[in-house]
Order: structure tokens, then C-alpha cells, then sequence
């Protein structure tokens, strides 16, 4: 199957070397792809968002507010506690949305895509700036997809160690998108309790599954047998998309879970038959978190091989002994209460 890998060259002039979420992230990335390429794959340099696009998921103010702030700054500054701004970051944001909304456009050319771009975009809610995130590049091409193509169920899974809160909020209430999230509880931002279903016509259409400190393989992929795959059955999306996030590795400094890059292998490979069983084999997939360069760039490789139905290279990072069991207490509560996996009645139309 070919493989659009969607860069943002643009990114670069949003960067503070001192911060976790800089852009030697993708060059290392990049680096690990050209020492190892990938049969089937391809790059592409992304184009700019519309704003149109942009406000189908953010407020116009909050989009004025955004830009008159970059660009009233000649350098490197703060915008909240945890999230720095360039001159330049409206743009790069722009085009991290722009290549959201081509990776919609490869998948339905037929081919899978993968954006490697920055900066992310799962904090961000439809008025707020946070969590390195400006504008929210799922929530983004889910709205495009609908749009520009009629796609009309919009599943996505969301596996960064943090919670997608931003993602959550806008689709909170709407019951064409179905949002799945494995996170590490408590972490940032401190959020995504397995209660939080949804709310009137989305009631049902949220599914956070907390995961206990150091949750490893095992642990994510109880989490995905038992809740993910079914809830995603349950939907009958008509495409799936990844908010993929690599800070769940063992080696990651911002996370506090033991995931290895064979563990995020066989996520995507999870994902992938899942949207071929589903949804004629549409998958996206849109980097979010990641912060050990060397573990986001081998696992990001892992992630491509497997769209690509390529072999991975060896795993030299190894494995970590972590908590085999750190789903257990979530997937528990969430088969017993959540009615994408307890309900039998049909809920969805």
C-alpha cells in the first residue's frame, strides 16, 4: 500500500531548542527515514490550511487573536505557561492543519498517509491555545473529511500518553465522531476520566481509557483487544484516524509509561486491520507528542513500516519491565458501563 509522509517545512521557523517540542523532533525523524527508507512510501511538502477550514473547528476570534499575536512579536515569547510562540508559529500551525487536511486527500486517493509535522494539535480546543498545540490538526481534517468528502462516521483513536482534551472538548457533543484516548492517568492535562462519555446527540461517542503508571505492552494491547476494537466495531466508522503519539515509550522524558517501539508496531498493525475490516482500509495518521528523539523516530518508523505492509527493523531499544496490568481497573469499568461496549441496544442510527 503506498505511503504519503506529509512534512511541514514550515515548522522549522516555530522552534525553541531549549523545549521539549522542537523541530529537531522531526529532524530526527527524518534522519532515521533516510538512513532506513521505506519501500512505498513517499514525501510530499504540505500546503496551507484555508481558514476556512481552521474556523470549521475554531472560533474566529480565537483565530484573529492567534495571529494578531504573532504578530505583534519580533521573537522567541511565551503565550501560556506551557506553550511558546514564534513571529512565525501562526503560519507553521497553518500549515500543520494544511497537511492534516492532505492526508485526507491521500486516503482518498487510496493510499495511507502519515503527517510528520508540527506543531501538534490535540490540547488545543476550539478557543484555547495549550499543551504545545495551537490549532487542533485532527479535529481539523475530521471536520474535512466531512465536508469535502461526505465521509459521514469519523472514528478517531487517540494513543499520546496525554490526554486529547482539546479533541474531546470539540467533539464532546457530536455524534458522527467517535473519540477514542488511552493516557496516563493522573498526568497532563489531567483529564479523560472513563466517565466522560459524551454528552446529548454524542453520548456514547467519548471513550477515554486512564492507564496506570508504567503501562507496557501488554497493558496497551489488553486496552485495545478489549475496548478499542470493539467500541470500534461497535461505530462502523467510515475512516479512521491516528493522534499518534510516541511519549508513552519507556525512554520518553515528558511520559511515565513503558511502551517499547515493538509495542507501537503492533498498535498501528491493530488500527490498520481494524480500518480494513471497517472502513475499505482509510487510515490517517497525524503525529501529535514524542519526546526522546530516538525512541519518536524508530517508533514513528515502526508506525510507517506496518501502513506501508512493511517489516520493522530490529527493536534496539529494547523493552522496560513495566505493569502488565495497568488497563485492568479501565477496561473493567468501561466493559461494564460504557454503552459501546455494555449497551445492546442500537444506539447509533
Amino acid at each position: 500500500m503506498p505511503v504519503k509522509l506529509i512534512i511541514t517545512p514550515q515548522h522549522t521557523m516555530h522552534t525553541n531548542a531549549h523545549h521539549p517540542e522542537q523541530a529537531a523532533r522531526i529532524d530526527a525523524i527524518m534522519a532515521f527515514l533516510h538512513a532506513t527508507p521505506i519501500v512505498g512510501t513517499t514525501v510530499h511538502a504540505a500546503g496551507t490550511a484555508d481558514l476556512d477550514c481552521i474556523r470549521a473547528v475554531h472560533s474566529p476570534d480565537y483565530v484573529a487573536w492567534l495571529q494578531q499575536r504573532c504578530e505583534r512579536i519580533s521573537t522567541l515569547a511565551e503565550l501560556t505557561a506551557d506553550t511558546y510562540i514564534t513571529p512565525d508559529s501562526f503560519g507553521a500551525a497553518r500549515m500543520a492543519a494544511g497537511a492534516a487536511c492532505d492526508a485526507i486527500d491521500a486516503m482518498q486517493a487510496g493510499g495511507h498517509a502519515f503527517v510528520l509535522g508540527r506543531p501538534p494539535g490535540h490540547h488545543a480546543t476550539s478557543s484555547e491555545a495549550m499543551g504545545f498545540c495551537f490549532f487542533n490538526n485532527i479535529a481539523i481534517a475530521a471536520r474535512y473529511a466531512q465536508r469535502t468528502y461526505g465521509l459521514g462516521r469519523i472514528a478517531i483513536v487517540d494513543f499520546d500518553i496525554h490526554h486529547g482534551n482539546g479533541t474531546q472538548d470539540i467533539f464532546y457533543g457530536d455524534a458522527d465522531v467517535l473519540f477514542i484516548s488511552t493516557h496516563a492517568s493522573p498526568l497532563y492535562p489531567f483529564s479523560g476520566t472513563c466517565e466522560q462519555m459524551g454528552h446529548g446527540a454524542g453520548y456514547g461517542t467519548t471513550l477515554n481509557i486512564p492507564l496506570e503508571r508504567l503501562s507496557d505492552d501488554t497493558a496497551y494491547l489488553a486496552a485495545f483487544q478489549q475496548v478499542v476494537l470493539p467500541a470500534l466495531t461497535r461505530f462502523q466508522p467510515d475512516c479512521l484516524l491516528i493522534s499518534a503519539g510516541y511519549d508513552a515509550h519507556w525512554d520518553d522524558p515528558v511520559g511515565n509509561c513503558a511502551l517499547s517501539v515493538t509495542g507501537y508496531s503492533y498498535l498501528m498493525r491493530v488500527l490498520l486491520d481494524a480500518a480494513q475490516q471497517l472502513c475499505n482500509g482509510k487510515i490517517v495518521a497525524i503525529l501529535e507528542g514524542g519526546y526522546s528523539q530516538r525512541a519518536l523516530a524508530a517508533s514513528v518508523h515502526a508506525s510507517i513500516c506496518q501502513l506501508a505492509e512493511q517489516p520493522m527493523m530490529p527493536d534496539t531499544l529494547g523493552q522496560r519491565l513495566g505493569n502488565p496490568n495497568g488497563a485492568g481497573q479501565s477496561i473493567a469499568w468501561l466493559t461494564a458501563h460504557h454503552p459501546l461496549l455494555h449497551d445492546t441496544k442500537e444506539i447509533f442510527s
